[in-house]
C-alpha cells in the first residue's frame, strides 16, 4: 500500500494544510473537493469579517510551499472569508494543480473487499474511497490512508429546541435561513427574528441593527435558549482576539440602546403560519408573533454518512471525535483550554483513517483555525512515521476571556460566564478570569 496515495477530503482550510504537509513530506496527495472551487464552504460566507487576523488563519507548511511563488503571507488585519480564498486559499489550491479533483463528491469510504462487519485481514487492505463526478460519472480510488476533512457547513442545525426541526418548520422553510445575510437591505420594515447565541447569531443581530437604525418600522427580536444573555457579550478584557472582544461590546451596546429585543429562556417548538407571516411558538407556550423572516443560527453538525463503511469512534453527544471530546465538550467544561489535539486523540479505529478539522469536533462550538493546522500537522507527521513529531504540541490558542459551560442553561444567574472575581492576596489583587475557546467564521 506504500505506493498508494493519501486521500485528503475537502479543499477548504484544513483540507488544503493537510495537503501541503504531507507534500512537504513526500507523499503522494490526492484532495477531493465536491465544490467547483477551493474553500467553497468559506466562499458561501465570504461577506463576512473574521475576528481572527492573518497571523492565525494561515499554515505553517503552506506558507512554506507559497514562498518560493512569490507569495508573501499577510501579517495585519482581519480578512473577509473571500479575502481569504483570494488571498491564501486559491493560491494554495493552485500549487496543487491537478492533486485536487474538483467537482468530485465522496459517497463512501470503505475497506478494500471488506465491508464493515469483517475482521480478518482488514488493516492489510487500502482504503477505497467512492466518488461521483459532476456529469454522474462514478470511481473508485484506493488510497492507504483517508484525511476526512469535510466540515460541517453542509448540515446546519434546526431551529427546533430540541435537535429536530420544530413543528412547522419544513413547511416555512421558505421563510427561514440557516445562514449569515449578505444583504439584509430587502428586509427594511420587516420583523425580523434570530435564533441561536454563536458568533454567527451576533453578526447578524449586528448587521440588521444597522438596519433598524436606518430604516423605521424595522423590528428585531433575538432569540436565546439561555436563561441568560450573558455569554453572548464574549470576555472583554479578558479576550485575547480584539475583534472578537469587540464583537461582543457591539452586540451588547444595541442592547443596552434598545435597538434589539432579546427574549431569553426561548426554545423554539413550532412555528405558525399565516400567509407570509410565521407565529413562532415556544415549549413554554410564549410566542413572537408577526416575523417575517427568521435566521435559524443554531450551530452545525458533522455529516458521517460517508463514513458508515469504516469503524469510527464518535461521542454520542457531541458527535465529535471520541479521543478529544473530554477536551471540547462545554457540559463537562465550565472553563478552561483545549488540550492537544493531535493524531494520537484523533485515531480511529479504522486505522489510516483520520477526521480533521471542524468535522473532529462534531456540534462542539468551539473550533478554531489554528486547531485545525496543529491537527493535520501531527496527522501528516505520524502518517510518514514521524511519530516524535506526532506528538509534539505545537498549539497556542489565544483565550477568550468566558467559559462556555452549560450551567446557566435553565437559570436566569449567568453561571460560569458571570464577571471575573476578584481576590485579594496580600496587597495584590488577582483576577479570575474562566477561558473558553469560541467558534470562529472561519467554520460557521
Amino acid at each position: 500500500m506504500s505506493e498508494l496515495p493519501i486521500v485528503v477530503i475537502g479543499a477548504g482550510p484544513q483540507g488544503l494544510a493537510a495537503a501541503a504537509h504531507l507534500v512537504e513530506r513526500g507523499e503522494n496527495v490526492i484532495v477531493i473537493e465536491r465544490g467547483s472551487s477551493p474553500a467553497a464552504a468559506v466562499t458561501e460566507w465570504g461577506h463576512v469579517r473574521l475576528f481572527s487576523g492573518w497571523p492565525e488563519l494561515t499554515d505553517a507548511a503552506a506558507r512554506r510551499l507559497l514562498e518560493p511563488t512569490g507569495w508573501t503571507a499577510p501579517t495585519a488585519g482581519y480578512p473577509t472569508g473571500a479575502t481569504w480564498v483570494s488571498d491564501y486559499l486559491t493560491p494554495l489550491a493552485n500549487a496543487f494543480g491537478e492533486r485536487i479533483h474538483y467537482r468530485t463528491t465522496v459517497t463512501g469510504v470503505a475497506r478494500q473487499g471488506r465491508d464493515k462487519v469483517v475482521d480478518a485481514g482488514r488493516k492489510s487492505q487500502p482504503f477505497v474511497v467512492h466518488t461521483v463526478d459532476a456529469d454522474g460519472i462514478e470511481s473508485r480510488v484506493l488510497a492507504r490512508a483517508v484525511v476526512d476533512a469535510s466540515g460541517t457547513w453542509g448540515l446546519p442545525n434546526p431551529a427546533g429546541a430540541d435537535g429536530f426541526p420544530a413543528v412547522g418548520e419544513r413547511t416555512a422553510s421558505d421563510l427561514i435561513s440557516y445562514r449569515i445575510p449578505a444583504d439584509v437591505s430587502e428586509l427594511a420594515g420587516a420583523h425580523v427574528v434570530i435564533v441561536g447565541a454563536g458568533h454567527s447569531a451576533t453578526h447578524t443581530v449586528l448587521r440588521l441593527s444597522e438596519l433598524v437604525r436606518r430604516s423605521a418600522g424595522t423590528r428585531v427580536t433575538w432569540l436565546l435558549r439561555r436563561g441568560s444573555a450573558s455569554n453572548v457579550f464574549g470576555g472583554g478584557t479578558g479576550d485575547q482576539l480584539p475583534e472578537r472582544a469587540a464583537l461582543g461590546s457591539r452586540v451588547r451596546k444595541v442592547i443596552d440602546d434598545g435597538v434589539v429585543d432579546v427574549v431569553t429562556g426561548f426554545r423554539v417548538a413550532e412555528f405558525q403560519r399565516d400567509g407570509d407571516s410565521l407565529t413562532i411558538v415556544a415549549e413554554d407556550g410564549r410566542d413572537v408573533v408577526g416575523v417575517e423572516r427568521v435566521f435559524a443560527l443554531t450551530g452545525f453538525r458533522p455529516d458521517t454518512d460517508i463514513l458508515r463503511g469504516v469503524r469510527i469512534d464518535l461521542d454520542p453527544a457531541l458527535e465529535a471525535v471520541a479521543g478529544i471530546a473530554s477536551e471540547i465538550d462545554p457540559n463537562i467544561h465550565s472553563c478552561g483550554s483545549v488540550g492537544a489535539t493531535g493524531a494520537r486523540q484523533l485515531a480511529q479505529p479504522e486505522e489510516g483513517l483520520f477526521i480533521v478539522g471542524a468535522k473532529s469536533y462534531g456540534r462542539a462550538p468551539t473550533f478554531l483555525a489554528l486547531t485545525g493546522y496543529e491537527q493535520v500537522r501531527s496527522v501528516a507527521a505520524h502518517l510518514v512515521g514521524d511519530h516524535e513529531g506526532a506528538a509534539r504540541t505545537e498549539l497556542a490558542l489565544p483565550d477568550t476571556g468566558v467559559c462556555g459551560g452549560s450551567g446557566d442553561f435553565d437559570d436566569d444567574a449567568s453561571g460560569c460566564c458571570a464577571a471575573p472575581t476578584v481576590l485579594q492576596i496580600g496587597s495584590k489583587p488577582l483576577t479570575i478570569l474562566d477561558p473558553a475557546r469560541s467558534l470562529t467564521l472561519e467554520t460557521s
